[in-house]
Formats: structure tokens, sequence, C-alpha cells
């Protein structure tokens, strides 16, 4: 019971952690700095849960992924007719984008629950 109840509290961490390694899959390449490092980061998050560090890591990944929507529009309006492709081009990005957007939002709002359970606590 335990145990389960520590993964489903460290569910969103995973969720990005599956983000990133999609991420690393998708650029084909082994030796990826970005996804290392990220991978890195979100694994010293599960295990020392620093709150600090759990609000910025989110708010860097949906300022980028927001940034990569921007590019995913670009690049679906170079098509010159909006066949299969784009289409596909276009779902696989929004939801893989707006995916982690909201896994983002979910990670802001632990930590910042957290950290105001804590303060009502002090009180």
């Amino acid at each position: 019971m335990k145990n389960s109840i520590s993964f489903l509290s460290n569910l969103v961490e995973y969720l990005l952690i599956i983000a990133v390694l999609f991420y690393w899959h998708g650029t084909s390449n082994l030796l990826n700095p970005i996804a290392i490092g990220l991978l890195v980061v979100l694994i010293f998050q599960i295990i020392f849960k620093n709150k600090i560090i759990g609000i910025i890591i989110p708010s860097v990944l949906m300022l980028l992924s927001m940034y990569m929507i921007l590019a995913l529009l670009s690049e679906v309006n170079e098509f010159e007719s909006f066949n299969s492709d784009a289409q596909r081009l276009l779902f696989i990005g929004l939801a893989y984008f707006l995916g982690t957007i909201l896994i983002s939002f979910l990670m802001i709002w632990k930590y910042l629950l957290r950290s105001s359970n804590k303060t009502l606590a002090y009180k």
C-alpha cells in the first residue's frame, strides 16, 4: 500500500521522465546532453523533493513547450495543402506538447500546494 501511494505521489515526475525519454528517442542521438540533463534533474527531484526545483523544472518545460507549439504551427503552415502528413504532424505534436504543458502544470500545482501546506502548519 505504501509503495502505491509513493508511486502515485511521484506520478507527475514519472510522466515527465517518459516525455523526456520520448524526446530523446525522437532525436536519434545517443549522447543528447539536454535529455540526459533533464533525466538527471527529474531523478534527483524524485529522490530529494526540493520544492523550488519542483517549480522551476516544470516552468521551464512549459515555456519550452509553448515555444515548440509555435514552431510546430510554423512547420504545419509550410505544407502546401493540409494533407494527412500535416494532420499527423499537427495531431502528434499538439498532443505531445499540450500533454507536457498539462503535466508540468500539475507538477507546479503539486509543489505549490506542498509549500502552502507547510506554511499553514507553521502558523
